[in-house]
């Protein structure tokens, strides 16, 4: 079974290179779905509780919430960044409230102080899958990832792992050491 959980992010990006309207910088209102697969928690009863799916996503998504996203080749990145450093802004202001975990994946890097990602390929509706699956895959059992931008939509079904012990108490993974690391249980 699964469980299924959404986010509304706002970001702006571009096309560097393409031949069409999108090369321009644009902003876009974007709604990301992950679906998470795993048998039916009996302490619980549910797959794994969807504000957990949402918490445990959003410490990297809401990097791309209200940023920007650019490609590492995109010659408006050095200005940007330019551009941050003379306002002040480019390592963060008490303001910037939006700070996810910073990363650095093959695919992409976050700089969470200033509010950008910066990518390898275009930021596509497709690329945003790739980069959300990187880096949540070992954290929760994702089956299937979708993600609408504007009039695009795409989506990727990937294979689920193995069963993943959870607590009986929230329903959450059991760390490591088989402790819950929201209410303490300990599994025998």
């Amino acid at each position: 079974m699964r469980s299924e959980t959404t986010f509304d992010l706002q970001y702006a990006h571009r096309f560097y290179g393409f031949q069409g309207e999108a090369r321009y910088l644009h902003g876009h209102s974007g709604i990301l779905t992950i679906e998470v697969e795993d048998t039916i928690n009996t302490g619980v009863n549910m797959v794994f509780p969807c504000n957990e799916i949402k918490k445990i996503a959003w410490s990297v998504l809401k990097n791309f919430d209200h940023a920007l996203i650019l490609r590492e080749d995109d010659p408006l990145l050095p200005a940007v960044l330019g551009v941050y450093e003379k306002e002040g802004i480019k390592n963060g202001t008490p303001t910037n409230t939006m700070k996810g975990c910073a990363f650095d994946i093959p695919l992409c890097k976050a700089y969470p102080d200033c509010r950008l990602v910066v990518t390898k390929e275009t930021m596509t509706v497709e690329g945003m899958i790739k980069m959300v699956y990187e880096l949540l895959k070992d954290k929760l059992n994702i089956a299937k990832i979708s993600f609408i931008s504007g009039v695009n939509k795409a989506s990727a079904e990937f294979p689920v792992k193995q069963e993943r012990k959870r607590c009986p108490l929230c329903g959450i993974m059991l760390d490591e050491n088989g402790v819950c690391p929201k209410c303490g249980y300990r599994s025998k």
